[in-house]
């Protein structure tokens, strides 16, 4: 029991010191001051459609905590497209999560990072992209290309930290629905949806 719970707070505090790394190196790589807390990873896989048979799109995987939660919706690993910017994230993410297709690139360059998942499907997106980084107009774009890859009604769930959606509406384009506000992460988390409209 005490050796369980030792490797569990090891792995724990080897998650947080990754994190701060990736951190330093700049806001394309991490958008928040500590990991996605396993209750905000929960909800934001909650949107999943296991029964679709589709593949799901994760976009700024990180230290892995929302793959986790992913992959205990019931996704198989090699369900699992996960887009990460940050080198040493994307080597440790290889190594904890067998069989999950991870990716070394840029969210905002899919058609290029997608490489053979370029003409997929998916079921959904499932984002941690650190949207409040980048210029409205690249969000906006990245939004409607997270869209042209789901069928219509799907949902793309994005995380943030600010307290309205970080993509402004364009009702002619897509629908924003406010999926929930998450106090317990740090710093609280807001999430949010987007669909075609």
């Amino acid at each position: 029991m005490a050796i369980r719970l030792k490797e569990r707070f090891g792995k724990k505090f080897d998650e947080e010191i990754r994190f701060f790394k990736g951190m330093m190196q700049g806001p394309k790589t991490v958008g928040a001051i500590a990991p996605t807390s396993s209750i905000t990873a929960k909800r934001m896989a909650s949107v999943i459609d296991v029964k679709s048979g589709l593949p799901v799109l994760e976009l700024g995987p990180g230290t892995g905590v929302i793959t986790k939660q992913i992959l205990a919706r019931g996704v198989a690993p090699e369900k699992i497209v996960s887009v990460e910017y940050s080198q040493d994230f994307y080597r440790r993410l290889v190594e904890d999560y067998a069989c999950v297709n991870f990716i070394h690139g840029d969210a905002f360059d899919l058609k290029n990072s997608l490489g053979s998942f370029a003409d997929k499907t998916f079921d959904c997106v499932i984002s941690a992209v650190p949207m409040l980084s980048f210029p409205m107009e690249a969000r906006i774009q990245l939004l409607e290309d997270l869209l042209s890859r789901i069928p219509e009604g799907r949902p793309v769930m994005q995380i943030t930290y600010g307290p309205v959606s970080p993509v402004i509406a364009k009702p002619d384009r897509y629908h924003i629905q406010h999926f929930d506000f998450v106090v317990r992460n740090i710093p609280p988390a807001q999430l949010w949806i987007y669909r075609k409209a």
